[in-house]
């Protein structure tokens, strides 16, 4: 997900926020400062609104970064990668490089998140119970916290792919039929389905009830969700279609060699101005050194272009990640996701034989979808 910045790591999974996650923010901690909170507690001073307020937000998105861990722990348990966790505008999203290789571990990964958030739930309602009587602010605060981590999960588990309950509903579909991509088809025409029937009920609301605010709020959350169930079947067609290729299948042999010597600056005039390729591998006499791509030219201020040579800001052959000849393209696919890389040589019996590129594989889905295969 773009426009994101990351905030560090948590079991070693990254952690981002979207830039829209100070949208729903504000909007929250508005909410409960302006209107929750005073209409319930009137004679609570105005500082002490704000400051419940925000913590109380806090601990909400704290809630659902707990409910994405959870989904990622139980994935990386089933040999599902996770790469990131980002909090956005509709909370929060973990990113995985390839998807579960079973129902099984669909299921378990996907009933994880819920779980989380009902047995937060569960905690906080605890913690409301015993402050309830002695600390009222603490109350207030574990009282919507139980609430809304229990609308949490029960609007995670409408069984809408992609939510939550979508993919528990394709993991069962999965089961009973063994057929994935069916599945996963079913699952997202529910899921669509889900979103339409958002929109129409924000539409009912806003001109039924007069309540623009919800009802467009409402409308908006069935846009994302019938938009999030085309991009998932689209990226799932799209994995299918690699399957059956393999490497030799779908690299270039046709890729460009530039020597060790050359500077920086040579490298530009000649090669990409001449050619407008963006990816090179670096060799000598005695074979491939390393590969250079425009990443690593742009870690080099312009005005040393002219000192600084390839060797110097190559990526060694020995910190590349490699492929086989006979290794299926969905796993280099997969690869390149989990390593955030956009390109791979090829090596056979000690040498490379040619190169993947994120366009090599961009071209067949191209060719796959227009020839409707």
């Amino acid at each position: 997900m773009g426009n994101a910045f990351n905030l560090g790591k948590l079991f070693g999974i990254q952690f981002r926020l979207h830039y829209t996650w100070f949208i729903i923010f504000i909007l929250i901690t508005v909410s409960l400062s302006w209107q929750l909170f005073p209409s319930s507690y009137p004679d609570w001073p105005l500082a002490l609104h704000w400051a419940m307020g925000i913590i109380t937000s806090l601990l909400f998105f704290a809630s659902i970064l707990a409910h994405e861990l959870a989904h990622s722990l139980v994935g990386r348990a089933n040999n599902i990668p996770i790469k990131s966790i980002t909090l956005f505008i509709f909370g929060g999203v973990a990113q995985m490089t390839r998807e579960a290789k079973s129902a099984g571990a669909e299921l378990k990964m996907a009933a994880a998140g819920p779980a989380c958030s009902l047995a937060i739930a569960g905690l906080f309602y605890a913690v409301s119970l015993l402050t309830q009587n002695t600390i009222e602010t603490v109350a207030a605060m574990a009282s919507w916290l139980a609430f809304i981590n229990v609308a949490l999960a029960a609007f995670n588990l409408i069984p809408g792919f992609p939510l939550d309950g979508g993919r528990v509903f394709r993991s069962i579909l999965w089961q009973v039929t063994g057929n994935y991509k069916r599945s996963t088809r079913i699952a997202t025409r529910v899921g669509q389905g889900t979103g339409y029937l958002f929109i129409l009920g924000g539409i009912l609301i806003m001109f039924i009830l007069h309540d623009w605010l919800s009802g467009l709020w409402l409308v908006f959350i069935g846009w994302f969700l019938g938009n999030a169930a085309s991009a998932s079947y689209r990226q799932a067609q799209w994995r299918g279609a690699l399957q059956g290729f393999t490497a030799s299948q779908v690299m270039t042999s046709d890729y460009p060699v530039v020597p060790l010597s050359i500077t920086v600056s040579q490298l530009v005039q000649r090669y990409i101005f001449t050619s407008g390729r963006g990816c090179f591998l670096v060799a000598d006499e005695g074979g491939v050194r390393g590969i250079l791509t425009l990443h690593n030219i742009k870690s080099v201020p312009q005005p040393n272009w002219g000192v600084t040579q390839v060797k110097e800001i190559m990526t060694p052959v020995d910190k590349l990640k490699i492929a086989h000849p006979d290794q299926d393209a969905l796993s280099i696919l997969e690869q390149m996701d989990e390593s955030s890389i956009n390109q791979m040589p090829v090596v056979s019996g000690g040498g490379v034989i040619g190169l993947i590129t994120r366009d090599n594989l961009i071209r067949l889905l191209r060719t796959h979808s227009e020839l409707g295969i």
